[in-house]
């Protein structure tokens, strides 16, 4: 199943977004909230995004949530959006242990920051939950082992060419052999880091491909232009009801649409 949604530029969503953080919406919560659903949906069924269209949400049906992430924290939003999604899902675990029929949830949440600064709160929050913060000889001593990778290292910041530099590259190129051998997949936090915004293109192919790319706002041109499709795997649009001022660029496939804006939170 594909739905078709309005396509917007990285500056049209930033514009869009800039009231909304000036009032105090808490965008990155949201974005967080709906990316650990989907971390946990392919988890419990790997590739289910792609298959059923969101029809099913197999993280919420009570089966257990097993794997080793890793998540690849960059110092913007992106890296920020990744680490309270991984604290999500972890805090979410003591509440199903806490059910009459416990699930049976076994999850371990290592964190890679790809540079010296993080987003400070979910870097915190994510380690009070229960991640563990790991270096780039323990990624690599541990790459195969991962079932999945959250990608959370350049977003729509990204100017000029998006060449993956420093501790970044360096840990992307570790990872792409068992990523493209299949094992860890790869959960793109807006889009794949090195993947330009707007017209899809990449410096080299230092890029991990994303088996599903959560993209929050609006999906950006990049996903579905040039190398974007090759990229982006399914791509799950988290629609935050952002007041555009410009009618949007086209539209574009995607797996599926999820309203991000609490039906309480107004518009």
């Amino acid at each position: 199943m594909t739905e078709w949604v309005p396509v917007y530029s990285s500056a049209q969503v930033r514009a869009a977004e800039e009231p909304e953080l000036e009032k105090g919406v808490p965008l990155m919560l949201w974005a967080a909230r709906a990316l650990a659903q989907v971390i946990a949906d392919e988890l419990v069924d790997p590739g289910v995004t792609a298959r059923t269209g969101g029809r099913d949400l197999p993280g919420e049906a009570g089966a257990p949530i097993v794997g080793r992430l890793l998540v690849l924290a960059g110092k913007g939003n992106n890296g920020g959006d990744a680490l309270f999604a991984a604290a999500a899902l972890l805090q979410w675990l003591p509440q199903r242990a806490a059910a009459e029929n416990p699930p049976g949830d076994d999850l371990a949440i290592d964190v890679f920051c790809t540079s010296d600064s993080a987003h400070e709160q979910g870097l915190e929050t994510a380690l009070a939950a229960g991640a563990r913060r790991v270096d780039l000889e323990q990624v690599k001593a541990n790459a195969a082992a991962y079932d999945l990778v959250i990608d959370g290292i350049l977003g729509i910041g990204t100017t000029g060419a998006p060449a993956l530099r420093g501790a970044a590259r360096e840990v992307v190129s570790a990872l792409l052999p068992a990523v493209r051998a299949g094992h860890p997949r790869t959960i793109a936090v807006d889009l794949p880091s090195g993947l330009h915004p707007d017209d899809g293109t990449t410096a080299d192919d230092v890029v991990l491909p994303a088996s599903v790319t959560v993209t929050f706002g609006a999906v950006k041109p990049g996903l579905i232009t040039a190398r974007g499709p090759e990229l982006s795997g399914a791509i799950v649009f988290v629609d935050f009801d952002l007041p555009f001022a410009e009618a949007p660029l086209t539209s574009g496939p995607v797996a599926y649409a999820v309203a991000g804006r609490p039906r309480d939170a107004g518009a």
